[in-house]
């Protein structure tokens, strides 16, 4: 509380700020949505040639895997989010990646501005304990701003 009673705003230090973008770009989340729309299309109209054909067990199990992979793959370019809070950045992903910027011995962030719309920056994350991490997001300053935070924790270790 300060002088008039009323309650003091937190310190700018003591919030942590949030910042969350999808982990691919707008063009590449498209595109996989276009690939995978046609490669259903292509199945869908391969029906009566493939269905003249001898299948056994293992060649249609292997078949609806392969879809299911290709499925499975799109959606998680297409709905795959990047979020640094506090310290913490995190992708969800097939399994979602965490690191803490304590953990972090090593970075690299790989980006190319006038390549952004197809290839999504990235972050090269070596942990202390040897690990090796690849986080992935749409806009760089996510990436730099968690560098920035490794960086200062490390200044004042």
């Amino acid at each position: 509380m300060n002088d008039n009673g009323a309650e003091a705003p937190p310190a700018p230090d003591d919030t942590p700020v949030s910042l969350e973008s999808p982990a691919y770009p707008r063009f590449v989340r498209i595109l996989a949505v276009v690939f995978v729309v046609d490669l259903i299309a292509f199945g869908l109209w391969s029906i009566p040639s493939l269905s003249d054909e001898s299948w056994t067990a293992g060649s249609i199990a292997l078949f609806v895997l392969a879809a299911l992979c290709i499925a499975w793959m799109g959606y998680w370019i297409v709905n795959s989010r990047t979020r640094l809070e506090g310290d913490e950045l995190t992708q969800t992903w097939l399994w979602t990646k965490r690191v803490r910027a304590s953990e972090v011995a090593q970075l690299k962030l790989v980006h190319w501005p006038w390549l952004q719309s197809v290839i999504a920056p990235r972050l090269l994350v070596r942990r202390r304990n040897g690990a090796v991490g690849w986080f992935h997001s749409a806009d760089a300053r996510l990436l730099t701003e968690f560098a920035q935070r490794v960086a200062a924790r490390n200044f004042r270790d």
